[in-house]
């Protein structure tokens, strides 16, 4: 038998990149291997986790963790398949648990669902184990923070990714520095200066601030001095209130 924790499930607007606005089914998973300074998502391992009944409803049911992935396939059922773009696996960071999805993403499959992958573009051994599996790739590239740097392992991670459909999401804030974003940038060029590059100016939280306007013109600019394909896109489902 085999069990997967999570965190929440529900179904609402993706807010984030270049899929906005569509409809997906949301299965966030538990831990993380980073500690972002910009994090606002808890990733523990609850003792339960809940499913929004009705959409929209903020009315949830909760269930015992972790879960048999066979009724945890029965649980997404719940919502209507035909009404959503795809299943977003999120977290946390839903590479994590690499061993366990490559055995419930098949079910999810068999049912002509996309899987779309939100990650943190750290961790390409454990992406290998379930890239047959995947859709589309949301990868981020994080910036340094504290004595983290994460260059190499990102240059691999997408190199890996290219198999599939995939955009680089780039979290900035008012504090983001130049060299940093050149780094990225010189990253992208090098792999494929087609790669769709969103720069995402931060949601405030933990004391992280937004770029100011001026910068997020600058930093487009400059990314479009090497990328094809460069966008500023927020998190919409902030301010729409959606979950």
């Amino acid at each position: 038998m085999i069990k997967l924790p999570v965190t929440e499930i529900f179904s609402s607007i993706q807010g984030e990149g270049p899929y906005v606005g569509t409809r997906q089914i949301f299965l966030r998973f538990p831990r993380c291997n980073l500690k972002c300074p910009y994090c606002d998502t808890e990733t523990i391992v609850p003792k339960q986790f809940r499913i929004e009944i009705n959409p929209g409803s903020r009315s949830f049911r909760e269930f015992e963790n972790p879960i048999d992935i066979f009724e945890l396939v029965e649980l997404l059922q719940s919502y209507d398949f035909s009404l959503h773009h795809s299943l977003s696996i999120t977290g946390g960071e839903p590479l994590l648990w690499a061993d366990e999805l490559s055995s419930f993403l098949p079910l999810i499959k068999k049912k002509n669902l996309p899987i779309y992958l939100e990650t943190n573009g750290t961790l390409p051994s454990q992406l290998l184990k379930i890239l047959s599996l995947i859709d589309i790739i949301s990868m981020d590239i994080k910036l340094p923070f504290g004595e983290e740097i994460f260059w190499d392992v990102h240059e691999d991670f997408l190199r890996k990714s290219l198999a599939k459909e995939v955009f680089i999401k780039i979290v900035v804030t008012e504090k983001s520095k130049l060299d940093d974003l050149q780094k990225a940038r010189d990253l992208i060029a090098g792999i494929n200066p087609s790669l769709l590059t969103i720069l995402q100016p931060v949601t405030k939280v933990n004391g992280c601030e937004s770029p100011k306007p001026g910068q997020l013109l600058d930093w487009q600019r400059f990314f479009l001095e090497k990328l094809m394909n460069v966008r500023v896109i927020p998190q919409t489902h902030v301010f729409m209130g959606q979950l």
